[in-house]
């Protein structure tokens, strides 16, 4: 790579390289002590979405698009012909303080291919984030990536640094793992997000008995998964996705439709798997706020999410025995199990009817779907359909009206990459 490549070459390059890892979303830490320059507890709107709700601006960039590995997935894997570029880490502290001085960012997603080895390229990250941190004063959001199969001490450090510190888990099994990325070792991955589970635990149990103490990764690790290079199938990506968050204590789990980024996939004729990725996101938001198990999502007979329905109205249809629900007398837990009604929909309802019964015009203010919902619940003994009798007529109504909601358009992937 010429020495004489200009910035903005590189901006294009290493940006355009970084769109591939979708796990970056700002939780929105506030960083207080010592901060001169950013601030991540008030945001504006860009590509990154936050707990909640907001959508905060981040500069997403590699810091090298090189890489010692061969991993059939990636587009930067070494074996792929594309045009390479490197950051200096001055530059991107540069690029950051800039960006963010003229209002276009909050904040920084930072990632890379492996140079050299892991810990050398880990090494070349923190010193960006110590730049910004210690030199700038920067107060913003950083996300970093932690190198698999890079030291304890050096994630430690990153993770002192940085507001969230995420490890890719990349494929679904051990067995895809060996397949499709030779260079890496499932214990390479899982030993540092243990690690920086077992540091975020103990990090918020010191702090509760000395508030002096520092943050360490305050918005949580994530890590993303990719679906569709590998056969596993939806029940195993679950399962997969409910052990990290129960034994990592995962912030979340990102799920990204594989592209095929080589000149071996084209006779394929291979499309993304965009409506699967957008269904395990769906399952994966009951699992985490409606308090569903895999095991009640998916079955051992059916392990595949359905592509016409949404989990949760899927699942209401296999269980026709618990409907209709009595909105004035249902608990909370059961009165998320109905499709139209979401978390805050339940607690208004459970609010308000401790004043008076709750009728069906009355849903409207709660924020509820009623149109989903009118079919699964019931006020004072009215019924808006015979649910068990109407299940296919229900079905049919609930399946057009989804693809009413779910209209998308099939990304392309740039020819320079084919």
């Amino acid at each position: 790579m010429s020495s004489v490549m200009d910035i903005s070459e590189k901006i294009s390059i290493l940006a355009e390289a970084a769109r591939y890892d979708v796990s970056c979303a700002s939780s929105g830490s506030n960083r207080k002590k010592g901060a001169k320059l950013g601030n991540t507890s008030i945001g504006g709107i860009c590509h990154s979405w936050s707990d909640d709700g907001r959508c905060i601006s981040l500069l997403k960039l590699l810091m090298s698009n090189y890489c010692i590995y061969d991993c059939a997935y990636c587009v930067n894997r070494k074996s792929n012909d594309i045009k390479r570029a490197t950051f200096t880490p001055d530059e991107i502290v540069n690029l950051t303080v800039s960006f963010y001085k003229r209002n276009y960012i909050e904040g920084l997603f930072l990632s890379s291919g492996i140079l050299v080895s892991p810990d050398y390229t880990m090494e070349k990250m923190i010193e960006i984030a110590e730049k910004l941190r210690k030199n700038e004063g920067f107060g913003g959001y950083i996300h970093m990536k932690a190198i698999p199969g890079a030291s304890q001490e050096l994630i430690q450090k990153a993770g002192f640094l940085a507001d969230r510190i995420s490890v890719n888990i990349e494929l679904p099994s051990e067995q895809s793992l060996i397949k499709l990325a030779p260079d890496k070792s499932k214990n390479s991955i899982i030993k540092p997000m243990s690690f920086i589970g077992k540091n975020i635990c103990e990090n918020r149990t010191e702090r509760k008995k000395h508030k002096k103490i520092a943050l360490f990764a305050p918005a949580g690790q994530s890590t993303q998964m990719i679906i569709g290079a590998s056969p596993e199938n939806d029940k195993q990506v679950l399962k997969l996705s409910n052990s990290l968050y129960e034994n990592f204590h995962l912030k979340r789990v990102y799920y990204s439709a594989y592209v095929p980024v080589g000149k071996e996939f084209i006779s394929h004729n291979f499309l993304p798997p965009l409506l699967r990725e957008h269904r395990l996101y769906q399952a994966d938001w009951l699992m985490r706020f409606y308090n569903f198990n895999t095991d009640e999502i998916l079955t051992e007979d059916n392990p595949f999410l359905d592509d016409e329905l949404d989990p949760k109205c899927a699942w209401a249809l296999r269980n026709p025995q618990i409907f209709p629900v009595n909105i004035n007398t249902a608990d909370k837990n059961l009165l998320l199990r109905v499709p139209g009604i979401g978390v805050r929909g339940a607690e208004k309802i459970i609010s308000s009817r401790k004043f008076s019964k709750i009728r069906f015009e009355d849903l409207y203010k709660f924020g509820i779907v009623l149109k989903r919902a009118k079919f699964f619940i019931s006020c004072d003994g009215y019924h808006f359909s015979n649910f068990e009798k109407n299940i296919p007529k229900i079905k049919s109504y609930l399946i057009n009206d989804e693809k009413e909601n779910l209209k998308y358009v099939q990304m392309e992937l740039p020819l320079k990459y084919i």
